[in-house]
């Protein structure tokens, strides 16, 4: 079976798996994009399985991927049967699914894959699903040596390998570690997808219909392995209005926030506390989006702050929901192929270390982030699973995250399609 080693050749494994990796939602919007970028990057020896409900659905975006994608195998499975999941874990190394929402649809498959040993990466960014998974399967995959890893696309790529490459270029400098920091959306140009939105939509039907599960969405620390051991900051607050130039000498004007705060500063936490607090114990991180720096700035990051709010009351009250679902974009549809390709995104994570130093990590990447973009990072997070294992940071298994299971691995990778990974000092040494 084929693994690449550091050389970057191609040896023979001892599993005796069937496939090296299958997709699983091929057949969906983002699943396609994904299938497309595998087919372009994934070496020739290797055996790839396309999985979904439908098999002639799933042969015809086979027969789209052209000759590279010929040999590919097609496996009809339904994300309801327990035991169809479970013969799929078992037949590969590797499960990339873009099938959301993962509360409802996921839950099988990342069971199996934890049980049956099988390398697993996900698009989630639903914070109940993957405390669930973390509480219910980590010591699973510990003991199967599988690598769980969820929120590989927007959510929480950039944020999670944004602020590791942060914390490693203040090692090697001797500067410490990071203390307060700030990501902050400097330009963003793309859409969420319907995937995203349902998952959102799942999230908050979950948040109002049980006290327990909004007192888990609200903690900033809901994704910690143990809650107990977590620094007391006070109320983090995702949705207030900060002032710029408190973040960086650099910055100007009032920022908003950002929508995607509220998942991705827990998976960020919780590769902290993976990782046995490498961003050290007085690491705080918040997450923002720059609205301008004139003078109407404050009046704009207020105004996306009051959307916000609104946005998620209006998911909550079943009318205003109603009219929504007609509005906003359907689970497995995208945009066209232009407004995909013309997309863009640029975040900036800002920070002051423990000696007093000031940095700047950023990262970039062209294509709207929600569906070109995700499909190179989960593409690229499944091949590193699959085909990159010695190369990857020393963990056994478990309920994951990007920076923890993937690392510095997955940040070559990236580069390698045309990503941003920088670091510069903001002040003379």
């Amino acid at each position: 079976m084929a693994e690449t080693v550091p050389d970057g050749s191609i040896e023979e494994s001892s599993d005796d798996r069937e496939f090296d990796l299958t997709l699983f939602g091929a057949t969906g919007f983002v699943g396609r994009l994904t299938a497309e970028h595998l087919a372009r990057r994934i070496p020739r020896v290797a055996r790839i399985a396309l999985a979904g409900r439908s098999a002639e659905k799933l042969e015809r975006v086979r027969a789209e991927l052209g000759p590279r994608a010929a040999e590919w195998s097609i496996v009809v499975a339904d994300a309801s049967d327990a035991a169809q999941m479970t013969d799929l874990a078992r037949r590969t190394r590797v499960v990339v699914t873009t099938v959301g929402p993962y509360m409802r649809y996921g839950r099988e498959l990342i069971r199996a894959c934890a049980e049956q040993g099988t390398h697993y990466a996900d698009l989630t960014g639903e914070v109940l699903f993957v405390r669930e998974a973390s509480d219910t399967l980590h010591e699973t995959a510990q003991r199967t040596g599988a690598l769980i890893v969820n929120s590989c696309g927007f959510d929480s790529i950039p944020s999670d390998l944004g602020v590791l490459n942060l914390a490693n270029t203040i090692a090697a400098d001797g500067e410490g570690e990071p203390t307060s920091t700030t990501l902050v959306v400097t330009s963003m140009r793309g859409g969420l997808s319907g995937g995203t939105i349902d998952s959102m939509r799942t999230q908050i039907a979950a948040m109002t219909e049980n006290a327990d599960n909004r007192a888990t969405v609200g903690d900033p620390y809901a994704l910690s392995p143990d809650r107990e051991k977590e620094p007391d900051f006070g109320k983090e607050g995702d949705f207030g209005l900060i002032d710029a130039e408190q973040v960086s000498s650099t910055l100007r004007g009032r920022l908003a926030p950002f929508v995607m705060a509220p998942y991705n500063t827990r998976v960020v936490r919780r590769s902290n506390a993976l990782s046995n607090y490498r961003y050290g114990r007085s690491f705080r991180y918040r997450e923002a989006m720059s609205v301008g720096n004139s003078r109407l700035s404050p009046v704009f990051a207020a105004a996306v702050a009051a959307g916000t709010g609104l946005a998620g009351a209006a998911f909550a009250i079943k009318p205003t929901r109603t009219v929504l679902d007609r509005l906003l974009p359907k689970p497995g549809t995208g945009p066209s192929e232009s407004t995909r390709v013309n997309g863009h995104f640029t975040i900036d994570i800002f920070t002051t270390t423990s000696t007093g130093a000031h940095y700047r990590s950023r990262v970039a990447a062209k294509g709207d982030p929600g569906y070109q973009a995700t499909s190179v990072m989960l593409g690229e997070a499944g091949l590193a699973l699959a085909f990159d294992h010695q190369l990857l940071p020393a963990f056994e298994g478990g309920v994951l995250t990007p920076a923890v299971a993937l690392g510095t691995t997955l940040i070559d990778r990236l580069r390698e399609e045309g990503f941003t990974f920088s670091v510069d000092r903001l002040d003379p040494k």
